[in-house]
């Protein structure tokens, strides 16, 4: 049984007659019978009387038209939701964004034009450290992360930088450090820090440890480590020690925590939107332009 059997049997069973539905399905009348009696045949049972002037259906036509049409129907709207997901219309995106980055202008931007634009697309999210978000991505768990550069790249993964993030020292409301009108780099030498694991980004630690050493702190005083912004917010508040956080914390940063510039901290953090380089999706195409325009 095919779906043109179905239309066929619908046109004849709304129309009562052989001829009207032939003009209607714009098919010559013997072949419309033919694929009739096909089906008959194939169902092993009559659907039509045969009467002298048109066709009548039997109980059981009246049966199968009703299911024939919710049939046709279910096949029109499958059709319809599988265009509109083959246009970027619709579907479901996994995004992942790092702490640091949620409350960038850029991402907030972003995610406010695309719904605005496709509102029928539901977008997942998912709050994961970089080096994590590069792995998901990778293994096709997230189709797109909004993480700080991890370098080397992978030669599978692309990339695109829209933000880059000065480093200042996060410290609690009433340090010491806040009655200074300048901050050095060796001004820090006896202070305890917070410091994030070496795992969760290399290359950039071991970036932000080579500008210390240049600036007179070659051995900070790490009394804890912490992978995540929101931690290191927390334990800085209780004044378990002083922390390196993106300028861009001020956000999102808690009264008791104090953010302070270090005149010879230079570094900057560079910020990401990241994909697969196969993946092919209409939807992450248009997300990806979305994030492209709220730059400009």
């Amino acid at each position: 049984m095919e779906l043109r059997h179905l239309r066929y049997f619908i046109g004849v069973g709304e129309e009562q007659h052989f001829g009207r539905a032939a003009n209607r399905l714009h098919v010559a009348q013997p072949p419309l019978s033919r694929q009739i009696q096909d089906l008959e045949r194939e169902l092993g049972f009559l659907l039509f009387d045969r009467l002298p002037r048109g066709v009548r259906l039997t109980a059981a036509g009246r049966m199968f038209l009703n299911d024939a049409r919710r049939i046709l129907q279910d096949v029109d709207e499958a059709k319809r939701r599988a265009e509109r997901i083959a246009l970027g219309q619709a579907g479901t995106l996994r995004i992942g964004i790092a702490t640091a980055v949620s409350w960038h202008g850029l991402v907030v931007n972003a995610f406010r034009e695309f719904r605005r634009h496709q509102p029928d697309v539901e977008l997942v999210l998912h709050h994961l450290v970089s080096v994590h978000q590069v792995e998901a991505v990778l293994s096709d768990r997230l189709d797109v992360g909004f993480a700080a550069a991890v370098t080397p790249w992978h030669k599978e993964l692309e990339h695109r930088q829209f933000a880059l993030d000065r480093m200042v020292l996060a410290v609690p409301k009433g340090h010491s450090l806040t009655k200074r009108e300048r901050i050095r780099l060796r001004d820090l030498r006896d202070m305890p820090f917070i410091w994030f694991h070496r795992w969760v980004n290399p290359a950039f630690y071991d970036q932000m440890m080579e500008a210390c050493a240049r600036g007179g702190l070659s051995a900070p005083q790490i009394v804890q480590e912490a992978t995540d912004r929101d931690t290191v917010l927390g334990l800085v508040q209780c004044q378990i020690g002083i922390s390196w956080l993106t300028e861009s914390t001020r956000w999102h940063c808690p009264r008791g925590v104090v953010l302070l510039p270090v005149v010879d901290m230079n570094v900057r953090l560079p910020f990401n939107v990241i994909w697969k380089k196969d993946n092919a999706s209409p939807l992450l195409q248009k997300f990806l332009a979305q994030v492209q325009a709220s730059q400009h």
